[in-house]
């Protein structure tokens, strides 16, 4: 499959946030679906240590299989609030989360605070050592689960640069799953792209329709197509289409296929994670 043309930088030249960070290009990225946190629905009071505990053995889980990075995600919070309507406990839980899960592995971190909470996002990942926080709106708008959902991108990167935190790095999607956007049906998908780049996002993310739901080949060469900054794929992604979508993305999230029994709230099954970091290998060579 020959590669997509990238387009023209629209903001400023940038080097490759991916190799930046996980030192490679077809970064591997695993997803700690998180317990539910303090002030969420199914909390029960379980103290955090157990949470915690929780968190750093899927870590442990990940990295031995050799993952090249990991995001630490509030996915246990469901139904998730609004990012006004998140307290201060959940950036508190999140950050000593994701601070063990760092201490633990070694490897690279990242952050995502359900629903687009990227304000708590990027203080967790300052407070945590993290390197880089995943925002699902970052800029324009849609309609989520939770409601009308604006893109944070004036805000979040003003508090960003409040904190002296430039270094930690914005992933972004386009297009985001669990959503409608006729709001923005007027413009094209390569038209989303470039907004995130126009509004210093680092890496753009295509993903499919639903949690395990895969990104076309078409969505994500279009995105692709319509930015200058490295593309990642961050949902539906498996042993049989990797390949694939590393010829044309710099990088895969990964989660629920690497779950037992490919359902994302039960634990990493490392047999699952073997056998998909062989086709990964199979796919870099």
């Amino acid at each position: 499959m020959s590669e997509t043309p990238k387009a023209k930088p629209v903001f400023r030249v940038k080097p490759n946030a991916i190799e930046q960070i996980f030192g490679r290009r077809k970064a591997v990225i695993g997803v700690i679906h998180s317990l539910a946190l303090p002030g969420s629905p199914d909390y029960d009071g379980q103290p955090m240590s157990e949470i915690v505990d929780f968190a750093v053995a899927e870590a442990e889980r990940y990295k031995a299989g050799g993952v090249d990075g990991l995001i630490v995600e509030n996915h246990g919070d469901i139904p998730f609030a609004k990012p006004n309507n998140l307290g201060p406990e959940t950036a508190a839980s999140m950050a000593v989360m994701t601070d063990a899960v760092r201490r633990a592995t070694g490897i690279p971190v990242g952050v995502n605070v359900l629903a687009n909470g990227a304000i708590q996002a990027i203080a967790v990942a300052k407070a945590a050592g993290a390197a880089f926080v995943r925002v699902n709106q970052w800029s324009n708008a849609y309609v989520a689960n939770e409601g009308l959902m604006d893109g944070p991108a004036g805000e979040a990167a003003r508090y960003r640069a409040y904190l002296r935190a430039r270094d930690i790095k914005i992933f972004a999607d386009v297009h985001v799953k669990h959503g409608a956007h006729a709001i923005t049906g007027d413009r094209t998908i390569q038209e989303l792209a470039r907004d995130n780049e126009f509004f210093d996002a680092d890496v753009a993310i295509a993903t499919g329709q639903r949690t395990g739901d895969s990104a076309t080949m078409e969505e994500l060469q279009t995105i692709d197509s319509g930015t200058s900054l490295p593309v990642a794929v961050g949902s539906g992604v498996t042993p049989d289409n990797v390949g694939d979508i590393f010829s044309v993305a710099d990088a895969v999230i990964v989660a629920s296929y690497l779950k037992r029994d490919g359902v994302w709230w039960n634990p990493v099954d490392p047999e699952r994670l073997n056998v998909f970091m062989q086709a990964v290998k199979k796919a870099r060579s």
